[in-house]
């Protein structure tokens, strides 16, 4: 695994500590880390509980935070084929939720997700 990629799945168990059961036997029953399969199995319900709900305004504005520092790194391989294709897209899956995601994005996330929007054919 990349270690930015390592970094941000590390960073995401920090935010939601219970879901650390999930993310081992996610590694168990596949063998190895799947990047992608841990975000969207085991992150991405989390944040769009948190989104839905709109609670823990904190909790959001500091993963929201740590988005926006992940658009602006220079590794490639962690924005275009993990946090673009697992996060962004799946914000863009909901209108409601997507609307509530943008209250706490900044600029670079907030135009990396419409480019992965615009990437699967959805213009907004």
């Amino acid at each position: 695994m990349i270690k930015k990629s390592e970094e941000f799945l590390k960073m995401m168990l920090n935010f939601f500590p219970s879901t650390s059961t999930d993310y081992k036997k996610s590694i168990e029953n596949h063998g190895m880390v799947l990047d992608t399969v841990i975000i969207e199995g085991i992150f991405m319900p989390e944040i769009i509980k948190l989104l839905s709900e709109n609670r823990n305004n904190k909790l959001l504005e500091s993963i929201f935070d740590y988005f926006e520092e992940v658009s602006n790194c220079k590794d490639d391989y962690l924005i275009d084929s993990i946090f673009s294709v697992t996060v962004l897209e799946i914000l863009g899956n909901d209108e409601k939720i997507l609307r509530a995601a943008q209250e706490y994005m900044g600029p670079k996330t907030m135009q990396l997700q419409l480019e992965a929007d615009r990437g699967l054919g959805r213009i907004r």
